[in-house]
């Protein structure tokens, strides 16, 4: 639908999507409006969450594993969004839940 200057309004034509990221002590959903075609990548980029977490590596929102409700991407910056998803940017894991389990076990055996 567009106006008599031929521009459609501000937000005709797009669909709302959600970026989440959260660190242990602090987490964000921010809603966007995108345009559709916009892929899982470019939705994180246009979130800008290097501004809201400061502190986070600057390449950890240009490399991050995504998801989308839980689903691992296999190839996020080709995934075209629909409306209504949530994109979830994974962090890396510290260390891996085999290794941790382990360890628990060993220290539990240990007493």
């Amino acid at each position: 639908m567009a106006t008599d200057t031929g521009v459609a309004p501000e937000g005709v034509g797009k669909i709302h999507v959600e970026v989440a990221f959260a660190l242990p002590h602090e987490q964000r959903i921010v809603s966007l409006e995108v345009e559709p075609g916009t892929t899982a990548r470019q939705a994180v980029l246009q979130a800008t969450l290097d501004a809201l977490f400061p502190g986070v590596p600057d390449d950890t929102f240009r490399e991050a594993a995504l998801g989308i409700f839980g689903t691992a991407l296999r190839d996020p910056e080709h995934h075209e969004l629909r409306a209504g998803d949530r994109v979830e940017v994974y962090r890396p894991l510290i260390i891996d839940p085999k290794v941790a389990r382990a360890e628990r076990a060993a220290k539990g055996a240990k007493r």
